[in-house]
């Protein structure tokens, strides 16, 4: 206990230690709070939405049904069905995916495509270099505090005259090395955790969440000083060790992370959503140069129970407008499945990659348990779809049955259930982190003993 507490004073006599340890944790407060704002805009945004749509709405379906009943076609084209994607308690951690989808959409009775896919909106601004929230700090800026921190190790002992008399001593100089080693590691996950227990503690996240991200960070934090600590035991200077150390930083967060997606963006291609959204809109308007009976067939194909209703008559009935839109998602549903297999095989291959990079590893990890990730974009969408589904399947009987739609009917209209979801934690990529953490660390202490 004496010498952990000779250490911390060593620690804070070096004006370097003190205003790095106090820099990182300044940077983390800002991130969190950073993070906070971003979200609570978002929620803030979503309730302004949620308020205009219920008067539009309300206007919609008072014009619509002005005589008590209208024509389910009608209803459907006009009215306008809200759907939204709200931040997870987490999501102040890593903003991810949220700064740069739609996390609110209001679907028609219309082909589902075009609308899904039109939406795809990326803010150019914030695309390449991201939000400042915690998992920036974490991955691009903390290790810089641990070159700060770790870099003159054992070369300002060297320099000084003291290497020698240290080892000399009677308590072996391996504990020495790891008492400093941990001292230091430990300064550093206390300014970099506790405005993170603040900020879960603000936005109300679980434990097991905030337990989650700790971990994470303990991992990633352990791995940099692991390998701070072999470069300070083979370096012969301070300067050395931290170029040295500052080249791993940079191949590691953005070298090898960079030729990394340009590999994946090689190896899985994807179009863009708003492509989907242009061909199904062609599909469509070329419906109208097509026979009716050629439309029906199609649709026909996936709902065969509407097939012995009576035929159309005429130039135009509501529900072969409707079955017009349902054939064309049906021709583009194959681009479609195309377009969502490529964006999850790169989410895939991202997490791959993260296997043997620490930084990459991290950003899934985090993006994930803050349910802010590509996977999350999708599950919205796939929340959506089923939705839209739900609209058809409810309208389709007033449609080919031809009944009026009432307002007692409008009650009845299905309505969105995506509630807040929560990330949870890749246990395999988790794993694959502390692997690669204990590995380095341990290497790296052996060094120091030796």
């Amino acid at each position: 206990m004496k010498s952990l507490i000779f250490e911390l004073r060593q620690v804070v006599h070096s004006r370097l230690a003190v205003g790095a340890i106090v820099l990182l944790a300044l940077l983390s407060a800002l991130s969190v709070w950073t993070g906070l704002q971003a979200v609570s805009q978002q929620r803030a945004a979503l309730e302004r939405i949620a308020a205009s749509h219920a008067q539009d709405y309300a206007a919609i379906a008072a014009k619509q049904l002005k005589g008590g009943k209208a024509e389910a076609g009608s209803v459907g084209y006009y009215l306008p069905h809200l759907t939204v994607n709200p931040p997870s308690p987490l999501a102040f951690v890593a903003i991810g995916q949220r700064d740069l989808q739609p996390q609110a959409l209001r679907v028609r009775l219309l082909g589902l495509h075009a609308q899904l896919y039109d939406s795809e909106a990326i803010n150019p601004e914030l695309a390449m270099p991201g939000r400042f929230d915690f998992a920036f700090v974490l991955v691009f800026l903390a290790p810089l505090f641990v070159i700060a921190l770790m870099h003159d190790l054992v070369s300002s002992e060297r320099e000084a005259g003291r290497l020698r008399l240290l080892v000399s001593l009677p308590a072996r100089a391996a504990d020495t090395w790891r008492r400093r080693v941990g001292l230091r590691y430990g300064l550093v996950w206390l300014a970099a955790l506790l405005p993170v227990a603040c900020g879960a503690l603000v936005a109300g996240a679980g434990l097991l969440g905030l337990a989650s991200i700790a971990l994470v960070a303990t991992l990633y934090l352990a791995f940099w000083f692991g390998l701070a600590s072999w470069v300070a035991a083979r370096a012969r200077t301070s300067s050395s060790s931290a170029a040295i150390l500052l080249a791993c930083l940079v191949g590691l967060t953005m070298i090898l992370p960079t030729l990394a997606d340009a590999a994946i963006a090689r190896l899985s291609p994807v179009s863009k959503g708003v492509e989907l959204a242009l061909a199904q809109r062609q599909a469509v308007h070329s419906g109208w140069d097509i026979p009716k009976p050629e439309t029906f067939a199609k649709f026909f194909q996936t709902h065969p129970e509407w097939k012995d209703t009576a035929p159309v008559e005429g130039r135009f009935h509501w529900k072969w407008y409707y079955a017009m839109h349902q054939a064309g998602d049906q021709a583009v549903a194959e681009d479609v499945a195309q377009y969502r297999a490529s964006m999850a095989a790169r989410e895939s291959w991202t997490a791959r990659v993260g296997l043997l990079l620490a930084s990459v590893n991290v950003q899934v990890l985090l993006h994930r348990l803050a349910d802010t990730d590509l996977a999350a974009q999708l599950a919205y969408q796939e929340r959506i779809a089923a939705y839209h589904t739900q609209l058809r399947n409810f309208f389709y009987p007033y449609l080919f049955d031809e009944q009026p739609f009432t307002q007692a009917d409008l009650a009845k209209l299905p309505v969105y259930e995506g509630g807040v979801s929560e990330g949870t934690l890749p246990l395999g990529q988790l794993l694959a982190l502390g692997l690669l953490a204990a590995v380095i660390m341990l290497v790296g202490l052996r060094k120091l003993r030796t």
